[in-house]
């Protein structure tokens, strides 16, 4: 059996051969592109295609299994799967842990004026200040799965009332409601987070139409994808005062160029898609992979599958 990739990750051969011993591994020169009596049984690869994607899916090539490095596929190109298996790091708790986190950083940094609040003179008054409070505020959650689920859990523990739209209805862990739509949770929440996968349904999700219908004053949280969001729409919903702020770490595009508004309106409040950043998250990723390739071994079923035709 053999593995074809064009990661260069530290001991990556050595480790798949720990894992499946017997497994070739044929690492891919992307300067140097695809043989062409190039064989395969899998692909791991990323979600950003290298230059010679099309040549490594080509029939000939054999490959039936297509792992992704990472949660994301909308920036994969799903035509090229076919009958392919394809499967991710998606629905996995690899990185839901360190966002979950982020996204409460966000709301309690909110709350608490932080880093305003902090003070290098003395200060027109002490021991008051206009400060806010988590418990009692609804949190809505656009998207359940691992991180919308972590995110729940952590909002609970602070006294919040949390909704949460899912796809498909199904029971919801004790104090989460189940939302009817996205325009309900608009008009309901105090907060509102985006843990959606970007699909052809969740583009400009929140446009200028539904941000029009917020409760005024919500603050905004987005750690899916930059797409989920009309951007133009945002900052109209900003200026008029119905978003109080936004908490951006995904952007469409990314990165964000020079000098765009994004980066000096003061509604706004951004990061560089580092949200899913902690010291195990890679290897955490990678786990991921080595399971899968054990079951891909044994002509198990394999976890995290892609359908394309949904887009996730």
């Amino acid at each position: 059996m053999r593995l074809l990739t064009d990661l260069r990750l530290p001991d990556l051969p050595a480790r798949i051969e720990a894992c499946a011993p017997g497994i070739e591994v044929v690492q891919i020169d992307n300067e140097v592109g695809v043989p062409a009596d190039l064989r395969g049984d899998a692909l791991f690869t990323t979600g950003i295609p290298g230059p010679h994607l099309e040549a490594l899916l080509a029939p000939g090539v054999g490959v039936r299994w297509i792992h992704l490095y990472g949660t994301g596929v909308d920036g994969f190109p799903l035509h090229l799967v076919g009958d392919r298996v394809l499967t991710c790091s998606r629905g996995s708790t690899a990185t839901a842990t360190a966002i979950a986190e982020w996204v409460l950083a966000m709301l309690l940094a909110d709350a608490k004026q932080l880093p305003s609040s902090w003070v290098d003179a003395p200060p027109a008054h002490w021991y008051f200040a206009s400060l806010d409070t988590l418990a009692g505020r609804r949190l809505g959650l656009v998207g359940f799965g691992a991180i919308g689920t972590a995110v729940a859990r952590r909002a609970l523990a602070f006294e919040m009332s949390v909704s949460a739209l899912v796809r498909t209805p199904r029971v919801l862990p004790e104090g989460v409601e189940c939302a009817a739509d996205v325009e309900f949770l608009l008009a309901d929440s105090d907060y509102l987070v985006l843990a959606a996968p970007a699909t052809t349904a969740t583009r400009h999700l929140l446009d200028r139409g539904r941000l029009a219908r917020a409760k005024p004053g919500l603050r905004l949280i987005n750690v899916a994808r930059g797409s989920l969001v009309d951007h133009d729409a945002l900052r109209w919903a900003l200026d008029e005062g119905i978003v109080a702020h936004a908490y951006l770490d995904t952007t469409e595009p990314e990165p964000v160029p020079a000098g765009h508004w994004l980066y000096t309106h003061p509604g706004i409040s951004l990061s560089p898609h580092i949200s899913w950043c902690e010291p195990a998250a890679q290897e955490r990723v990678l786990r991921l992979f080595f399971a899968n390739l054990e079951r891909f071994v044994r002509d198990q079923p394999l976890a995290g599958r892609v359908d394309p035709d949904a887009g996730y």
